[in-house]
């Protein structure tokens, strides 16, 4: 049956093999522009393997146009995201090809072919457009399956097919060996569904050191202050860090782009007294997208819910009547309401936004273009300098700010930036970053300088290091008031709510809960709340916040065990099937994390001013 599928797919690997010739002729002719096949073709190594630039660049290529398809403009952060996710992709297709050989696991080709058959693709049942070709009365019908794969299009389609259903085979026998002799007892089946059925009750008595010791009861000595940051210096590690100078120029609307927007709001006004439809012009002019779609209707809505101008026009403006240009936080609004109740109305609206526009339009985007040419991506350190003095615009500060996709940078002429952390770690100090569009201005920056990661000397964290040692001190002090505070309800049979009227002490009562379902989120908690009987006093219990707790049990619940006796077949296959998933995934990340990795994608990813000083000077015309 393979060889029936690989012949049929002959006219497609001719394709792929004339495509592999051309590129190869004109790679190694260097007219790709990449440099040619010899002078780069690796990305990195995962193990002593390769991996290969040209797949890799493709697949990133791949996901890329993917995600663009779907009408997205990918930023810095994105494009940095899909790199890393390939890049993992490529190094667990490395690891798992050497666990397949180490064990022996091969995929026969019977049993892919017997996949293909048996096994569609998920695409191909629900949620996809494709999955209406194998629908018969809205439900999958093997026979069209069956008959695709038989067709032209469904041959071409087989080689993809192969590949991954011969990764999947290849993957569930791996996994298999490896939770073979995974196991559970009763015993440890009946913890488990004690620690999901017992419940208790608890009042918890909070008590912060901070508040609960005065600062002039602990003394810090500077060999304390010494001693605690030899022995402590993990907890002062920091990340690498960036510092960056930048210049803003502003892109918020000015007073004759209001007035602009007024007017077009005056006209839309005419144009809909004048006779034209109400949801027409709503659906061809309104910036509110949403309610353009249905000629302007926005339904019933509460007052409240409106921004306070539009609110007081809509309570105020008489029934089926077109309103002047009303102002909001969102621009000018022509408003009709339809009917009112009380604080409820119903309306339509045409929404013109406050856009930069028209004449100011133009100097920006002369501005822009200066600052494009005077300073974005620009490797010498004075060019911020220069287009700072011709712009006249303040040069401001950043940092320091840590790397990744994740931090967002925040500015207050600008807003929100996208990318900065992104492009700074890739960058050398004194190279300009590409135009970053702000919420509200467009920027230039500069990297100034990276700080190493690492722990800094104590003398630049002097205070800091003081500030733990004395945490430290009030923690100790905390603790042998909260045994005092636990001696005292024990001996007197008393609650700890009589307890919580001295400073740095609270009080609360937790509804009944179980282990495994606590929201206490500390486990020392959990475990001291199930360790005492009813009416019983637990702690001091160190809190995960550097705070001490006690705890006292005001009711608790014991699991049915002739109910877990009933169910225990189906609990047996739940927790089987979970302490799998856990071995898989205990597996994967050790592998993972012992893989020996060496990572060139900063060589081969630059920044635009790193790609255009590396270009090689242009041919002079004569």
């Amino acid at each position: 049956m393979m060889q029936f599928f690989r012949s049929i797919a002959k006219p497609l690997v001719l394709v792929t093999a004339i495509a592999f010739f051309v590129w190869l002729v004109v790679d190694l002719s260097g007219l790709s522009g990449g440099g040619g096949l010899l002078t780069q073709t690796s990305i990195g190594k995962v193990n002593g393997t390769t991996v290969d630039l040209r797949a890799f660049q493709n697949e990133v290529q791949e996901v890329t146009q993917s995600r663009q398809r779907q009408g997205l403009s990918l930023t810095l952060e994105e494009q940095a995201e899909i790199r890393d996710q390939v890049w993992e992709r490529a190094i667990q297709e490395i690891i798992f090809r050497a666990e397949y050989a180490r064990y022996g696991i091969r995929a026969s080709d019977d049993e892919v072919a017997a996949a293909i058959r048996s096994s569609p693709p998920e695409e191909f049942l629900t949620g996809t457009e494709l999955a209406p070709l194998f629908q018969t009365d809205g439900r999958f019908d093997p026979e069209k399956y069956q008959a695709w794969l038989s067709s032209s299009q469904g041959q071409a389609y087989v080689p993809v097919l192969e590949a991954q259903y011969r990764e999947q085979i290849l993957r569930g026998k791996l996994f298999r060996r490896i939770v073979a002799d995974v196991t559970v007892s009763d015993a440890a089946l009946w913890e488990r569904y004690r620690d999901q059925k017992e419940t208790v009750k608890l009042g918890l008595l909070r008590l912060d050191p901070g508040a609960a010791v005065p600062d002039q009861q602990v003394s810090v000595t500077p060999p304390e202050v010494e001693s605690y940051y030899r022995g402590h210096r993990d907890e002062f590690d920091r990340a690498k860090a960036a510092f960056a100078s930048y210049i803003a120029l502003p892109r918020s609307p000015d007073a004759s782009d209001t007035a602009a927007a007024r007017q077009r709001a005056l006209a839309i006004r005419q144009e809909i007294a004048s006779g034209a439809p109400f949801a027409e012009v709503a659906g061809r002019e309104s910036a509110d997208t949403v309610s353009g779609r249905r000629g302007g209707d926005l339904g019933e809505i509460q007052r409240a819910a409106v921004d306070t101008a539009f609110g007081a026009a809509a309570m105020s403006l008489p029934l089926r009547a077109l309103s002047e240009p009303v102002r909001s936080a969102f621009g000018f609004h022509i408003i009709e309401v339809e009917s009112r109740k009380g604080e409820t109305f119903k309306a339509r609206h045409v929404l013109v936004p406050i856009e930069v526009t028209g004449a100011h339009r133009d100097l920006l985007d002369r501005q822009d273009d200066s600052l494009e040419r005077l300073a974005a991506e620009r490797l010498e350190g004075t060019a911020l300098d220069t287009a700072a003095t011709v712009l006249q615009l303040r040069i401001g500060k950043l940092g320091p700010f840590s790397e990744g996709g994740g931090v967002r940078i925040t500015l207050p002429e600008a807003g929100q930036v996208p990318d900065v952390s992104v492009w700074a770690f890739q960058a050398k100090p004194g190279e300009h970053s590409p135009v970053f569009e702000g919420e509200r201005a467009f920027l230039v920056f500069r990297l100034d300088s990276v700080q190493p990661g690492g722990v800094p000397p104590l003398s630049s964290i002097q205070s800091e290091v003081e500030a733990r040692v004395r945490l430290d001190g009030k923690h100790a002090a905390a603790r042998s008031l909260a045994e005092r505070l636990a001696a005292q309800a024990r001996s007197a049979g008393a609650g700890l709510r009589s307890l919580a009227d001295q400073p740095g002490m609270s009080y609360r009562e937790l509804e009944p809960f179980a282990r495994l379902t606590a929201t206490l989120g500390d486990p020392e908690l959990i475990g001291a709340a199930f360790s005492v009987p009813k009416g019983g006093i637990a702690g001091p219990v160190a809190g995960q916040e550097r705070v001490w707790y006690l705890l006292q049990v005001l009711d608790r619940s014991p699991a049915d065990s002739a109910q877990f006796a009933a169910e225990l077949p189906q609990i047996r296959e739940q927790v089987l099937r979970a302490t799998r998933q856990s071995r898989v995934q205990a597996y994967l990340t050790t592998l993972r994390s012992l893989a020996k990795v060496v990572d060139r994608r900063a060589e081969v990813y630059l920044t635009g001013a790193q790609a255009a000083a590396q270009a090689p000077p242009p041919i002079p015309v004569p």
